[in-house]
């Protein structure tokens, strides 16, 4: 099962997340092989983190829990929230696949919350500049709540273009 797990980091918390750089890191190397995507959210100016976003292939709910929930930071109080949901990989690949290579352009992530009828769960045509893309869903995997997408773009307006508007309660864009 694939889970997306997203923060956002609480306001002054950046030198406790310095101070817990290492033990974040030796945590996040735990789940190397589950891991399909992760970075940290930036703000606009690309100078500071404001969170970050994991995406793991976990054997159950209760192990993505344990996941977002025992990390480091969150131990800590560096984050202020956190998104954890069950999500389908619908690229069937990781960031490191990603035919545009690791660094270059504007990378964002895309969260569209929704309730109702399914909406993006085809892949978009220009797949090529989709890093990871697909469906949030309830932990039985039984109720779209949404789509999430990592992308490049010109600018936080194409990437919000990744999904149809009027279909979404929110979406958000991130650095």
């Amino acid at each position: 099962m694939e889970f997306l797990r997203y923060h956002r980091d609480r306001l002054g918390s950046l030198p406790l997340r310095d101070e817990l750089l290492q033990e974040h890191w030796s945590y996040m190397d735990r789940y190397a092989k589950e891991m399909i995507a992760r970075g940290p959210t930036l703000t606009s100016d690309g100078d500071a983190p404001t969170g970050s976003v994991h995406i793991v292939d976990l054997p159950d709910p209760v192990a993505a829990r344990a996941f977002a929930f025992d990390e480091p930071n969150y131990q800590a109080g560096v984050y202020r929230d956190v998104l954890l949901r069950r999500w389908r990989n619908t690229l069937g690949r990781t960031m490191w696949d990603f035919p545009g290579g690791r660094t270059g352009g504007n990378r964002y992530l895309v969260l569209g919350l929704g309730t109702g009828h399914a909406a993006d769960l085809a892949v978009p045509p220009d797949r090529d500049e989709l890093i990871a893309y697909g469906p949030l869903l309830s932990d039985n995997g039984a109720i779209w709540l949404g789509t999430a997408a990592l992308l490049r773009a010109s600018d936080p307006d194409a990437a919000r273009a990744i999904l149809s508007p009027d279909r979404y309660a929110d979406i958000k864009v991130h650095n």
